[in-house]
């Protein structure tokens, strides 16, 4: 399966006491594809395999994390200095939610109602996922 994700309403470079903001897709354990935090959307695509495993969906890839039940892809944000990145909070966008289809999309709006970087758990309404037939 692949997953395709757009960010939209990016907290900015500077924002809660950290500067040159920049979020980017977790694989492994380093960020991928950073985006600058003043960008007007981003945009990150996984693949992502999907296993039947006693009636039940489980996800495999470079991007997936989590253990068996509870997998997710990791949106990271940190301090980046073009040399190094500096983590600070990361949003989990959780694989039991995607509908099943070969192609999926995430919407999702990447600032919170602070101000700030989205993070923890992301759901509806602050993503939104749909299948592509």
């Amino acid at each position: 399966m692949r997953v395709v994700i757009t960010g939209h309403k990016l907290p900015g470079r500077d924002c809660g006491g950290y500067r040159n903001v920049h979020v980017g897709l977790q694989v492994g354990s380093r960020p991928e594809g950073l985006v600058p935090g003043d960008a007007a959307e981003a945009h990150w695509e996984a693949e992502v395999r999907v296993v039947e495993l006693d009636d039940e969906r489980d996800f495999r890839g470079h991007a997936v994390h989590g253990k068996r039940g509870e997998r997710f892809l990791y949106l990271t944000w940190g301090e980046y200095d073009g040399h190094e990145f500096a983590m600070f909070r990361r949003a989990k966008l959780m694989l039991a939610d995607v509908p099943r289809a070969d192609e999926v999309h995430a919407d999702v709006d990447l600032t919170d109602d602070h101000g700030l970087p989205c993070c923890a758990r992301l759901h509806d309404p602050v993503i939104r996922w749909t299948a592509t037939v």
